[in-house]
Formats: structure tokens, sequence, C-alpha cells
């Protein structure tokens, strides 16, 4: 793959800032660091830069020539909270903190893209470098979005990025349809009565409730979901009793874990049926139940427009080595929060080989930088290709 030369020749800059990023991760909201470094950087490149959405969120500007059309590039810049093993001279200096899902490597195409389009201005548009705090579970997406993100920089297509293991850095995957699915958290309480643990008849016990509802609880992707639908039903956690007292029946367990699904109407299944499992386990042994669940993102499915300029902007890029089929992921990204407001596209770009720890949320991973220059030349592309000047 020949790199534009702009690109190329920032290569060393844009690989020290990654491996400074990954030195240096923060957790959701607390992206302090790294959203100073980027926004100084968006400045210095000429770009109109708004701090303080979503709290700790950046979002750099640049408008060139006349054209009305506007579209938002979105890079995730917080890290995970888990201890980095790999020893690397870039290893995390901060206890408990680790970039494993290379939100150091989005940040940095992301602004190598910009740093390049801001030269090169070869384009007629307005493009906003949405950099979001907190993706891992902390919903800085929704934050971003509620603080009006798509008020102050309306956008008619947003674009995100990620990372994939098992893809070369030079191949891409850009595919129409849902990408990952919703995730959602549930959590529930069986409410028995506590007695000895030699006479059970003289109380309720939540303990054996607690055993039929998680030995049923597959049944509901197994036998009531459509089993052409994916879906999936995990439990999680399950608390109950003291291991020191052996002999006590407690009077409550608590049980939590997640759903996935693909679409609305699998979701509100998903949600209706493990509270009817529930329900009914608590009726069969006598005892109440406490039932919550919380809706905490959407799926992304990406829109059929925006996914066939992105996939025009891939193949100009990466040729033969663009997928246009790729299975989606159980995992979730708010991105889906952004997709609500404007149509949106979700792409793959190669990590290389899964193997040695290379693998999301492991404590060995790390960002390949090999991946920096396909990625911010692939945001520049679509950049061009849709904001195009008129001829």
């Amino acid at each position: 793959m020949r790199l534009p030369d702009g690109i190329a020749d920032d290569l060393t800059f844009l690989t020290d800032f990654r491996r400074d990023l990954h030195a240096h991760p923060e957790l959701g909201f607390e992206e302090v660091r790294t959203s100073d470094l980027v926004a100084k950087w968006l400045e210095e490149a000429g770009l109109k830069v708004h701090r303080g959405l979503g709290k700790t969120g950046v979002v750099g500007t640049l408008q060139v020539g006349n054209g009305t059309r506007s579209i938002g590039l979105r890079a995730d810049m917080d890290a995970l909270a888990m201890p980095e093993i790999a020893d690397r001279p870039y290893k995390s200096r901060e206890a408990g903190k680790m970039h494993a899902c290379g939100h150091d490597g989005h940040t940095t195409m992301l602004l190598g893209a910009a740093r390049h389009l801001a030269k090169t201005r070869n384009f007629s548009g307005t493009v906003h470098f949405i950099f979001q705090p907190a993706e891992e579970g902390r919903g800085g997406a929704k934050r971003m979005v509620e603080d009006g993100l798509f008020e102050l920089f309306p956008c008619d297509a947003v674009y995100g990025l990620h990372n994939m293991p098992g893809l070369d850095p030079n191949e891409i995957a850009v595919v129409t349809g849902p990408q990952l699915a919703s995730s959602d958290s549930w959590r529930l309480t069986f409410r028995g009565v506590g007695t000895h643990g030699a006479k059970p008849h003289l109380g309720r016990d939540p303990v054996t409730a607690a055993g039929t509802f998680l030995a049923s609880l597959q049944s509901i992707v197994g036998r009531v979901v459509d089993p052409l639908q994916p879906a999936v039903v995990s439990a999680c956690s399950v608390r109950a009793g003291d291991p020191k007292a052996l002999n006590v029946i407690p009077d409550t367990v608590e049980i939590g874990g997640t759903a996935r699904a693909y679409t609305p109407e699998v979701r509100d299944q998903l949600e209706t049926e493990i509270g009817r499992l529930a329900r009914g386990t608590a009726e069969m042994y006598g005892i109440s139940v406490d039932y919550e669940f919380e809706r905490r993102i959407p799926p992304v499915v990406n829109d059929a427009d925006a996914t066939a300029r992105a996939l025009s902007a891939a193949q100009a890029v990466f040729g033969k080595k663009t997928r246009t089929s790729f299975p989606p992921s159980t995992a979730g990204d708010d991105f889906a929060f952004f997709g609500l407001e404007a149509p949106g596209c979700y792409v793959w770009l190669g990590n290389g080989p899964a193997v040695d720890g290379a693998l999301h949320h492991n404590t060995a991973y790390d960002f390949n930088d090999d991946a920096i220059g396909p990625g911010a030349t692939f945001w520049s592309t679509l950049v061009e290709q849709e904001l195009a000047r008129a001829e």
C-alpha cells in the first residue's frame, strides 16, 4: 500500500504520539492529558477546536471551500481499568490502567488524518473530528449527544473505525447492516426466608430457586428467540450466603448478567423473557423477586448509503484487501448513539494476527503501529471522496 506523502512523512510523529498515549492511559471521563494533547495538535494544525462535550471530549472542525455537506469522524480515547502485563518500552505507567482495546491507535489515526487534510485541503465541505471520551461502558457517546454534539456540529453522516485482531493492517472490512450488538445489563434478587441449612422446610430457599433460574436461562435463546436471530443472555454474577456460614440458607440471592441482540424486537424480547422466567421461578418456590433491566447501548447498524461511501473509500485505499463480508461482533460500542443522530457506518481495520495476547481487553494487547498509516489514509480518502470538490 502506498501512503500519501504527507501521511508517510508524519508516521514517526504519529507513532511516537501513539506510544506516548499508550504509556499514559486514562479512564473514561478522566482523559485530561489525552484531550489536552489532542486539542493542542489540532489547534496547531489550524483546526477550530471545541472542548468540554462529554466532559473531556474534543471536536476539531475543518471547513474548506463552499461545500454544504458535513460529516463526522469519531475516535474513542479512553483506556481500561486493568493492568498491563507485557513488557515494552512504552508500557503503561499508570497502575491498573491500560490501553487494551486500541483507543490510543484510534485517536492517533484520526489525528493523523486531521493533520494531513489541514495541509492538503483537497475537499469542499466540513469535517468534524470527534474525539470521544468514555466508550468503555461509561456512556461517553450518549453524554456528548446530550451535551449538544449534533446541534453544535450537524452531520449528514458519521463514521467510526475500530481495530480488529485477525485482519492484517492492510485489510479493512466494510459491511452494511448490524456490526455490534446492543449491550444491556440485567439484575435480579430472589427474596426468600433464611433458615438453618439442616431445616430447609422452615424457610423459603432462594438458592435452589436461583439454581433453577440459572439452569433455565439459556432456554430463552434456545427455545424462545427466533433461531435465525442472534442473541446472547449470560449470567455473570451470583452472590449468596457466606462461605464461613455453610449451615445457613440465606434470605437472598443476587444474580446479574448481560443481554445482547442486533434488533429492537429481540432486545425487547430478552428483557421480557428474563423477567418472565425470574417471576415464574419465584412463584414456583413461593418467594419473591426484584428484577431490573438496564438498557445501556443500542446495536450498531450500518446505514446502507453511508456504508457505500465508506466502501468506495476503502476500495480506493485497500483495493482487493477490502472485505465486504465480515461477521458482526456481540460486543457493544456506544458509537450506536451517534448512529441514531445521523446515518452511520462503522468499519473494522486490521490489527495483525490474533496471537500472543493480541486480543482486545487482554493484558498483553498492543495496537499495531503498522495500522496507523492505512487508517489515517482511509479517513483522509473518505473525506476527499465524500466532500469532493466540484469540477
